[in-house]
This record gives structure tokens, C-alpha cells and sequence, in this order.
């Protein structure tokens, strides 16, 4: 069966990931990937290969899938090599890292377990069943639309507690890590491919990752952390430095012997300022405080950005760049949130959690597929204008210099691959013009 075509630019990107899987079946991953991308309705694997109409050997490529998951490392930095000849960074190089689950159902579906929900919606659950994964993301700039995060790779947590039940140790040789491990883990896997861009490299987390065993690990990368802090964390004094004809025995002091306390820094009415930023895609104006301090999680001294709201509440972030700007630092706070919008697109637009595979291996790939769709199509769209990517004259109540979503990328992919494959088979003789419009009629119902 004839199989839908892609574009030529994205066809010779997925055949450069193809060329790192088994020559024997490397070429199944361009139409896997042209039928998830074609994918209606519920977007389970099945779905994919129906798409892609890839029924007559589906038995193969539910193996071949199975087997992308050992080696989704070595693919992903080929993503990332496509990335950075396509985007060409300048500045500096952040990168953005949170969790999110995606929910499973049905029995047996091994890596799967309980996990709160961050986003329990209208029906209140606190809790829901299914994969947690710790997810790596480069945040780029663009000039028009702003920050577009671009997902990499990925580390499927699961709790001890499932492992021992399902038998993962002894059936997929799984160990226990936790997502600050997997977290450190992603640094040390992406440290060296954007080193050699001679670039600084920046990564901001939640929260939850201002921890210990993270910011060890980032330092390891030669990464500068910007993430939130806790109210009452225990920050002390920067130590004055004692000149070099008075010094004593033993190691200058790394700690101030004054302990800090962030609500009262926060509480006195003198030392803000104010100051305009450009946060979100617009100027914002932030009431702040900033100082130096020392914390030890960080292994030493901080930089402490205090924020005040319209409301009168207090955020409290810092950096492990001492001498880093109020500005660099919360524009990389917002800039997070591109993280989080990726994960709503893998989820709504592409149907992450409801491909219904079990193997422990094919989950990793089910999921790494989508994130690398995701940011290849970002990359598709980068260069091109508002008007290719989305026709608002469709929609007219619809602002037309409104940011086209990833959805609309999507879709303009489609119809762009559609469009060259019906060129390129009527291209040996003349189509009646009855014939192109209703051509472009179906290619707009289908995309």
C-alpha cells in the first residue's frame, strides 16, 4: 500500500535518526512517523499504522517501536544537532526541566503506577494512574513568537514500589532513581553536545528540583541554576573576606555566621525597585529586591531575586551566577512556562497517554517519538511566516498577528506534505482547475 508522503526538508531529518537504528529495519521509522503525524482520533499506535496504512506488517513495527527505546539517547542528540543548524543560538543556552504525568488505563501496563495529579480539572482527582516523566527541554527565542520550547529527551520515573511489583528490575533490568537523579542525569547528557557551541549554559527547574542532588549535578554540567526558593530556606551572609596578610590557618569561611530570613527581608518597606521587563512576550513592570547570599544546597554563594505582586505576595528565586541580572534571571523564570505549554501540546495535540502499549521499552518510545514530532515541526515552522503556517482570513474574528499555536503548525505540515505529494504525481501531465479546487478543498478538511 502507498503510504502518505512528507515534505523533503523533515523526510531527510527522520532518515538522519533512522541511521543510527539497525539498517534492517531503519527504514520502517519514516512511515511510522508519517502515519503518527497523519493519526486521527484516539492516537493509539494502531492508529499510527492505519494512517500510515501499515496493517499488512504491523506485527514488525510493533517490534520496531519496542526497539527504539534502547536508543532514544543516541537519537535525541540528533535532534538536537538538527535544532542547532536550524536555529543557530545566539546568547546564551537554557534549557528547562520539569515532570509531568500522563495517564494509562488498562491492566499490566508496565512502568505505570500512582502519582499526584498537578492538574486534578473539574473532577477534583488528587491522584491518577499512569507515567511520570522527567522531561528535557531547550527553550529557544524566537524573533517573532517568543519562547518555543523544544523537547529533547526524557526519563521515565517509576517508584520502587512498582518496580518490585511488576519485576522490572529482572524483566527490563530497571533500578530505582529519583527524578533528581534522572534530572542530573539529562544534564550530564546534554552538557557535552552544547558545549562545543562555546555558549553559557543555563538551566531553570520548579521548585521541587532546588534540591541538593540536583544542583550538585548541574555544577558537574558547568550549568548556572535558576529556579524558586523556598520562604523559609536557610540562607546565611556572604562571609567578608579577610585580607591576605591576616588570614589564618585552614580554609576561608564559604558561609556568613548570620543567618537570613526571607520574610523579614521581604516585610521592610525599604530596598525595592522597580524596573520594566520583558517577560512572556511583553513589557512587565516588577517591584523586586535583590541581594547575595549563601546556601548550602547550592554549595556556596547565590544571587536572591524577591519579587512583590499586584496583591501584595512575595516570590523568592535565585541564581548560582553571583553577578547575574535581575533581567536574566526572571526572563528565565518565564521562560519556563514554554516547558509547560509543551506539555499540554504532546498531550492534547498529539495524544501522549493514549497510545496502548504495555512493554516497558515501546512506552519510552511511544512518548520520545511524540516529544521529537513536537520539535521537529517547531524547527518546520521556524523560518516561516505567519501567513503560511495559519490562513485567518478562515476565521475572521480571529486576530491575525496571534501567535499560530503548535497545532497550526501541524496542520500546515500536513497540508504542505499533501500539497507536494499530489504536485509530484500530477506533475506528468495538466489537472483541470475543477480538479485543483477540490483538491485544496479536502487537503483544508483533512488539515
Amino acid at each position: 500500500m502507498a503510504t502518505p508522503c512528507l515534505t523533503t526538508d523533515v523526510t531527510g531529518w527522520i532518515k538522519r535518526l533512522a541511521s543510527l537504528v539497525d539498517p534492517r529495519s531503519s527504514w520502517r521509522l519514516v512511515p511510522l512517523m508519517t502515519g503518527l503525524l497523519f493519526a486521527t482520533g484516539r492516537r493509539t499506535v494502531s492508529s499510527w499504522l492505519r494512517a500510515g496504512e501499515l496493517g499488512e506488517d504491523y506485527q514488525e513495527y510493533y517490534y520496531f517501536v519496542s526497539t527504539l527505546g534502547h536508543k532514544v539517547k543516541s537519537l535525541a542528540a540528533v535532534v538536537l544537532r538538527i535544532a542547532i543548524d536550524v536555529i543557530a543560538p545566539k546568547g546564551r543556552i537554557l534549557l528547562a526541566i520539569d515532570d509531568t504525568p500522563s495517564q494509562r488505563y488498562g491492566p499490566k501496563v508496565e512502568g505505570a503506577g500512582i502519582h499526584h495529579n498537578p492538574t486534578p480539572g473539574p473532577a477534583g482527582a488528587a491522584f491518577l494512574y499512569g507515567h511520570v516523566w522527567v522531561t528535557l527541554a531547550w527553550v529557544v527565542r524566537h524573533p517573532r513568537w517568543g519562547a518555543i520550547g523544544l523537547p529533547l529527551l526524557a526519563c521515565l520515573y517509576v517508584r520502587q514500589k512498582d518496580i518490585d511489583a511488576q519485576q522490572l528490575t529482572l524483566l527490563r533490568k530497571v533500578i530505582f532513581r529519583t527524578k533528581l537523579v534522572m534530572a542530573g542525569e539529562l544534564l550530564a547528557w546534554a552538557a557535552p553536545w552544547l558545549k562545543s557551541l562555546g555558549r553559557t549554559l543555563w538551566v531553570v527547574a520548579d521548585g521541587a528540583y532546588a534540591k541538593t542532588q540536583f544542583l550538585r549535578d548541574a555544577a558537574a554540567a558547568t550549568m548556572i541554576v535558576v529556579s524558586r526558593l523556598r520562604k523559609d530556606a536557610a540562607l546565611w551572609d556572604v562571609p567578608t573576606p579577610v585580607p591576605p596578610g591576616q588570614r589564618r590557618r585552614g580554609r576561608p569561611r564559604t558561609y556568613g555566621k548570620k543567618a537570613i530570613s526571607l520574610a523579614k527581608r521581604a516585610g521592610q518597606r525599604r530596598g525595592w525597585q522597580t524596573e520594566t521587563f520583558q517577560l512572556y512576550g511583553v513589557a512587565v513592570c516588577k517591584r523586586y529586591k535583590t541581594f547575595l547570599a549563601t546556601y548550602r544546597p547550592a554549595g556556596g554563594l547565590i544571587r536572591v531575586v524577591l519579587v512583590q505582586e499586584d496583591d501584595g505576595a512575595w516570590r523568592a528565586y535565585f541564581c548560582t551566577k553571583a553577578d547575574a541580572t535581575v533581567g536574566e534571571i526572571l526572563e528565565a523564570v518565564a521562560d519556563r512556562s514554554a516547558l509547560e505549554q509543551v506539555f499540554h501540546d504532546i498531550k492534547e495535540v498529539h495524544g501522549v497517554g493514549e497510545a496502548q502499549t504495555r512493554n516497558y521499552w515501546s512506552n519510552i518510545a511511544v512518548y520520545h517519538v511524540n516529544l521529537w514530532w513536537h520539535t521537529l515541526i517547531e524547527l518546520w515552522a521556524w523560518h516561516r511566516s505567519i501567513r503560511q503556517l495559519v490562513d485567518r482570513r478562515m476565521s475572521p474574528w480571529d486576530d491575525e498577528d496571534r501567535r499560530p499555536s503548535h497545532a497550526d503548525r501541524r496542520n500546515a505540515l500536513r497540508r504542505k506534505s499533501l500539497e507536494e505529494e499530489f504536485a509530484a504525481g500530477t506533475a506528468r501531465g495538466t489537472v483541470p482547475r475543477k480538479i485543483k479546487s477540490l483538491w485544496r478543498r479536502v487537503v483544508k478538511l483533512v488539515a
